[in-house]
This record gives C-alpha cells, sequence and structure tokens, in this order.
C-alpha cells in the first residue's frame, strides 16, 4: 500500500515534533490513506513503512493452538496470539535455543575445560556480553555488571548505600512500589535495628490521581532531603506504567546529599536510559521482561564509577576477587573495584548465553528508532481504546475503560495500564479465550504491552477487536 507521493509519513522519517503527537500522525496518515483511524488499512499501512518490522522474525511467537485457554471454536488454531505481555515476560530469541545447545555440548566433550577454553569461557562469560548491557543502559562497561537476581542485587546494592545516622536514615520510595522493593528495604532497615515505621517514607499520589506528580518527588525531596539517606525509585512504575523522571530525581537527591538509585525492571530494554549521564548512583534490573532472556533470567546493576573506591561491598565472594588473583586460592582477597566487587559466584553459563541472544538483537536495534516506534505504537493503541471505549456521559449504563498511564509521551515506555469501570474478570477470560496475552492486575486492571521489538500494529489492531469482542460476549 502506497501513499500519494510527497505525504512522507513514516515511523522512520518522523522527526522530534512529530513523535511528540503519535495521534495526530495518526489522523494524518489515515486521512491521506482515505480512511478513520479504526481501518485495518492503517494498521497495514504503518506495518509496511516500520523499519523494524524484521525483528519480529527473530522471536518465536507463540501460536494459538498451544495456548492454555484458548477456545478453539474462536480462533485459527495455526494463527499467532495475540501477545501484548512482554512487561511481565518476554517472547523467546530464536538464538536462545542454538547458544544454549552450544554449551550443552561443550560442557558434554570437554567437562570442566570450558571454564578456560572457547568463544564463551565459562570463567568470564559473563564478562563477554557485559559491554552490551552496558551499551544498553547508558553506562560504562566497568559500572555494569551481570549477576544473580533483582531483588538480590538490591539487597547488595543496599547494604553498601543505605549507611543511616542519627541524622540521615530514611528511605524515600513510591508507596505502590512492586512489593519485593518494598520487602527489601524493610528488611534492610530492620537488618540496621531500625523501625520502618520511622525511616521509611513513602510517598503516594494525589488523592483521586494514580500517578505521581514529579512536582510532589521534587519537594519531597527538598523538604526532608536532609533526613533521607537513599532514594529508591522505579524506572517505570509497574502498575501504572508511568515513567519517572530520572534526571530531576537524582539531581534533585544529590543537592540534598543523598544517594539514588533505581528498579529498572519495567524500565530496561522499553525506555532509553543514560545512567552514567544522569549521574545515577546505583540500579539494578532483571532481564526477562523487556530483555527477553527468559524466566528468572541473569539480573544487573550498576554501580556509577565515581563510586568505584568509596563505596565497597558488604559481602564478599570468589567473584569479588581480581581475575589476576581469583584462581591462587589466597584467604586475603584483592577485591575488583566499583560493581565487580560485589559479584559473588561464577557466572552459570546457560543463563549468559540466554541473555547473549536477546542483547544482540538490542544492539543490532538503533535505539532511537525503536522509541520512534514505539511511541507510535503506544499511542495507536491508545488511540483505538479512546475512541471505542472512553465514558460515554449521555449513556451512563455503558462500560468503560480508563488509561491510568500518563498521556505525556515522555512520561510513559509502552505499556498502558486499562482500569475498566465493570469486573474485569470476565472480559480477561474472553480474551484468553480469544488467544490474546496480557496482564491482568488487581484489583481491575490490565496491563496491555506493545512492544516495538516484536509486536505489530496489526497485533494492536487485532487486540481492539478482540476487546470489543469481549466486551459484548461479557456483558451477555
Amino acid at each position: 500500500m502506497q501513499l500519494p507521493s510527497g505525504c512522507g509519513l513514516s515511523i522512520a522519517t518522523m522527526d522530534h515534533h512529530v513523535a511528540d503527537s503519535p495521534g495526530q500522525i495518526l489522523e494524518c496518515t489515515a486521512s491521506i490513506l482515505g480512511c478513520s483511524i479504526t481501518d485495518e488499512r492503517l494498521a497495514i499501512y504503518l506495518d509496511q513503512e516500520d523499519e523494524l518490522r524484521h525483528v519480529r522474525d527473530e522471536f518465536h511467537m507463540p501460536k494459538m493452538k498451544d495456548l492454555p485457554s484458548i477456545d478453539p471454536t474462536l480462533v485459527e488454531a495455526e494463527d499467532d496470539c495475540v501477545y501484548l505481555n512482554g512487561n511481565s515476560l518476554g517472547l523467546q530469541p530464536k538464538k536462545t535455543k542454538a547458544y544454549i545447545e552450544e554449551e550443552l555440548d561443550k560442557w558434554a566433550k570437554i567437562g570442566f575445560h570450558g571454564h578456560f577454553v572457547g568463544a564463551f569461557p565459562w570463567a568470564v562469560a559473563d564478562e563477554c556480553i557485559v559491554e552490551l548491557m552496558a551499551n544498553l543502559v547508558g553506562a560504562k562497561k566497568e559500572e555494569t555488571a551481570l549477576m544473580n537476581g533483582l531483588t538480590v542485587n538490591l539487597h547488595l546494592l543496599l547494604l553498601s548505600f543505605y549507611k543511616p545516622t542519627s541524622s540521615r536514615y530514611k528511605i524515600l520510595m513510591e508507596a505502590n512500589a512492586f512489593p519485593s522493593d518494598h520487602y527489601a528495604v524493610v528488611s534492610q532497615i530492620q537488618l540496621q535495628g531500625l523501625d520502618p515505621e520511622k525511616c521509611l517514607l513513602l510517598l503516594s499520589p494525589v488523592e483521586g490521581e494514580e500517578t505521581l506528580r514529579n512536582g510532589d518527588i521534587l519537594s519531597t525531596i527538598e523538604k526532608e532531603g536532609d533526613s533521607i539517606a537513599v532514594i529508591l525509585f522505579s524506572g517505570v512504575q509497574y502498575y501504572t506504567g508511568q515513567l519517572f523522571d530520572m534526571v530531576s530525581i537524582t539531581k534533585a537527591g544529590h543537592a540534598k546529599g543523598c544517594f539514588v538509585g533505581f528498579d529498572l525492571a519495567h524500565a530496561v530494554g522499553n525506555v532509553e536510559l543514560c545512567l552514567h549521564d544522569w549521574n545515577v548512583d546505583f540500579a539494578s534490573w532483571c532481564n526477562y521482561k523487556y530483555m527477553n532472556s527468559g524466566a528468572g533470567a541473569l539480573a544487573g546493576a550498576y554501580i556509577h564509577e565515581k563510586h568505584q573506591y568509596s563505596v565497597k561491598p558488604t559481602l564478599h565472594g570468589w567473584w569479588s576477587n581480581d581475575m589476576k588473583t581469583r584462581f591462587e586460592m589466597d584467604k586475603k582477597i584483592h577485591l575488583s573495584p566499583g560493581v565487580n566487587g560485589f559479584r559473588l559466584s561464577n557466572p552459570p553459563i546457560l543463563l549468559v548465553r540466554s541473555l547473549q541472544a536477546a542483547l544482540e538483537i538490542f544492539n543490532q536495534t538503533d535505539k532511537k528508532a525503536l522509541r520512534r516506534k514505539s511511541v507510535l505504537l503506544t499511542g495507536y493503541l491508545e488511540c483505538l481504546i479512546k475512541h471505542y471505549h472512553s465514558k460515554v456521559p449521555d449513556n451512563p449504563q455503558k462500560p468503560y475503560v480508563t488509561i491510568i498511564t500518563p498521556s505525556n509521551i515522555e512520561e510513559r515506555g509502552c505499556q498502558l495500564s486499562l482500569v475498566f469501570s465493570c469486573p474485569i474478570s470476565s472480559i480477561f477470560m474472553e480474551l484468553q479465550k480469544r488467544g490474546v496475552a496480557c496482564d491482568k492486575r488487581v484489583p481491575n486492571a490490565l496491563r496491555v504491552a506493545p512492544v516495538p521489538l516484536y509486536n505489530s500494529f496489526s497485533d494492536v489492531y487485532k487486540f481492539i477487536k478482540i476487546l470489543n469482542e469481549s466486551f459484548k460476549a461479557a456483558m451477555q
């Protein structure tokens, strides 16, 4: 499908001011095509113009027939499912299996020799791909480590960065942070013999609102900063999909003498990150959501280079030791500087190779192109939801959907969180019957994430069509 010559509208050629208003580019493109924004022709055209459409071929897309909850009378068995759940678990890269099998084959053939030979010697396998990870989070190689799981890393980092004193003892975080972050922070406070009720400063949205105002975050830091030891926020809020202004939060925290760290579980692989340039003190993230490295994947950690000698790990292990002396088996540790000293154990090679498969895809893809597509793809989803499912004042009985994720594209990644005016369980069941994979969260939200790496505009179109059908079926 071709637009009239001279139109010049495509994802690849969107400049910054156009990308700031995805609704305008969508409406304009639909108008030139001679259709409405709800017409499938728009989705088909946008997919044809997508400079990243080939990246989808790097992933396994689940088939309808293989999903556990589908109704075979409502779907075509061999069709791809509508997978919009990359914010929970990313899809498997096609290279993953081959990379893992390489290591299993190596183990079978040469046994322990695999620790020091081959393209990925097991003893330093994490270091073979850490630069790829560092590039993605905007950090230096020496500031980045691949180790453990997210919460384990968060504990290790807090043990060193949270050093409460009589005057500076609080940790500031979101009241609605992911529960595991809350558990970790409470236990760290208790480990210091302190009372979480007095030391944990929780920030909630203004009454009647779903997301935090950046001004309220900054004013709280200004007001309470002298008593705050650590500020710990998520990069992207797991429930609402709100992207926090990490730059201003970090700057405000430092102005008050606080350490500033982030849980980037829902940010890495989703939004652009520049941890080093933003002067972030520390961060931790998992790699199984937008990073597509498999359930329980090897996680990441970051510490800014300015702390490489001043902030040291509280706990030491074999891999904390400098590689030059690690295998001399000396009882005296020669601590690696910075985040590398926080490593405790040898890297799990199968998880390293799984992460490699995903990182290679990201590092072969332009970050700006990913962001451009993400903005338009999520904007397309937003426009269609508002078109079909906005609240109708003249019809108060009609069920409606409220998008609680910020509408400002600078305050969100690819996830939209939808809250329903009616019970969500029956609608969610109908979506599953029709092969939609998305995420239900209590009490009444549906998290939908069109991931630019592998989701298409046609996926969004199909989702809306199925959502419309599911509303009707659930209301019968």
